[in-house]
């Protein structure tokens, strides 16, 4: 407004002095100028003409990316003891000759057989190639090594348990849904393929069957449950069982397993990936059909998108239906820049920008993205997207390494207001997984040698990042 104001006034002062006849006229002229010159040269370095970024807006450097997943690591393989405890003392049980009727699991995010769990062990795992340090997969050779050791102590007095869960084992002796074992299945065949420990081969196959043959499908073979409604297909469950499926594949060789995963892609797709909005609904049942309402919620575009990378990472190039699932991958991408917050994060609901920021689907899609351009199955231009995803995601993790912000276990609900007041937890485990994978993916993405970055100037008031790939400019 005040620009406005001198600007009128001075408008005003130059007509009089047009009219003016006098030898002094060009000294005044000047006068008058000056402090019109002055404001014009401090407009120039205002703090309102460089960008203010609520999260830094810079190129992150490897060790500082390794620095926030290792205070990730530490944080999460010290939250549980690992042994076997009566629930009603809290004491440790040694003696396993006889059967203690309150005996389960101890408490803590790295003893849970969950499928977040299986999520941070199959990125604890990831990061073991990318980075050499053997201080993450140790975690996945300690926690199944504890799994196979104490599993035939409840397997054997099955018949003395009286109840469905065996603390944060939960159903472990007999699975009822995909959460029961496709993700950490998932993770327990990495850590095979490394370990070659064949005690892990019978939850290994146990995870198999029961995807396989046992799990609620649709009559076209889509997986699905009968909850909350009837009948009722979940985004969520696409990183339930593909991952699995894939892993499965590559373990045996078969590739019913690779046709499988592929199906349930394509299938969960023709019902969930909404072309106009070029994402997955949370959620379709079979009642409300092709009237089923739109709920975009970060984390199931999230699952699907992970599952996809997993898929197309092992899948070979010319397998059948592998082009359309990469044409699904590009699609997403191509929604999730332009819904991507100026923070750097995604909403809880993508397509609401009065949600808050959350974590999960930002480490997702973070890592699905820089995944995409180090694979080659997306263009390289989609690097600052990757780029500010991973600066806003690691301003989550707290100093002592636990990860903030996560949407709480969300179900497939049919209301703006459930899900516009999810809870949001350093304890919701969602998150954990997720930023270990994007921050070792942006590691990779830094190291890639195909490619060359400009980077944007601080405190500038016209700079970007610009991702190159270097082929294209040979004759440069």
């Amino acid at each position: 407004m005040k620009i406005s104001i001198h600007y009128f006034a001075l408008q005003w002062n130059l007509r009089i002095l047009q009219k003016w006849r006098n030898p002094f006229k060009p000294a005044v002229l000047f006068l008058l100028l000056m402090p019109y010159n002055l404001n014009l040269n401090a407009q120039e370095i205002v703090a309102g003409r460089i960008p203010e970024y609520p999260v830094p807006y810079v190129y992150p450097a490897a060790d500082s990316i390794r620095e926030v997943l290792n205070r990730i690591r530490i944080y999460y393989e010290s939250s549980s003891p690992q042994i076997i405890i009566d629930s009603k003392t809290g004491e440790e049980i040694t003696d396993f000759t006889t059967f203690h009727l309150f005996a389960e699991p101890s408490k803590g995010f790295s003893s849970e057989w969950s499928y977040t769990h299986g999520v941070v062990l199959s990125a604890f795992e990831y990061i073991d190639d990318i980075t050499g340090d053997k201080a993450y997969f140790a975690n996945n050779i300690r926690f199944f090594d504890y799994v196979v050791e104490h599993l035939p102590y409840f397997q054997k007095n099955a018949g003395k348990i009286n109840k469905d869960k065996i603390g944060n084992w939960g159903r472990i002796l007999n699975f009822h849904a995909l959460d029961d074992c496709g993700s950490i299945g998932a993770a327990m065949i990495k850590t095979y393929l490394k370990s070659k420990n064949d005690k892990y081969l019978e939850l290994i196959n146990r995870t198999a069957d029961h995807i396989s043959n046992n799990q609620f499908r649709l009559d076209d073979g889509t997986l699905a449950r009968n909850r909350p409604q009837y009948q009722s297909v979940w985004a969520d469950d696409l990183y339930m069982s593909v991952p699995f499926l894939a892993n499965m594949g590559v373990l045996t060789g078969d590739n019913k397993y690779f046709d499988d995963a592929v199906r349930q892609i394509l299938q969960m797709a023709d019902r969930l990936y909404i072309p106009q909005k070029e994402l997955f609904d949370h959620g379709w049942n079979v009642t409300s059909g092709d009237y089923d309402p739109h709920f975009y919620w970060g984390r199931a575009s999230g699952w699907a998108l992970m599952a996809m990378a997993e898929l197309l990472s092992v899948l070979p190039e010319d397998y059948q239906g592998r082009d359309k699932i990469l044409h699904l991958y590009r699609t997403m991408v191509r929604s999730l820049a332009n819904l991507q917050d100026g923070t750097g994060f995604w909403h809880n609901l993508l397509d609401k920008n009065d949600t808050y920021l959350e974590t999960s689907c930002t480490a997702m899609f973070t890592y699905a993205i820089a995944k995409g351009i180090n694979e080659g199955w997306i263009s390289h231009v989609y690097g600052p997207v990757a780029l500010t995803g991973w600066n806003a995601t690691q301003t989550r993790v707290l100093e002592n390494g636990a990860v903030d912000g996560t949407c709480e276990g969300t179900t497939f609900a049919h209301d703006n207001t459930y899900y516009y007041h999810r809870g949001q937890s350093i304890y919701a485990t969602h998150g954990y997984g997720p930023v270990l994978y994007a921050g070792a993916e942006m590691i990779r993405l830094l190291q890639n040698d195909k490619l060359d970055v400009i980077k944007a100037r601080s405190n500038s008031i016209n700079s970007t990042f610009h991702f190159l790939l270097k082929d294209e400019w040979q004759g440069k």
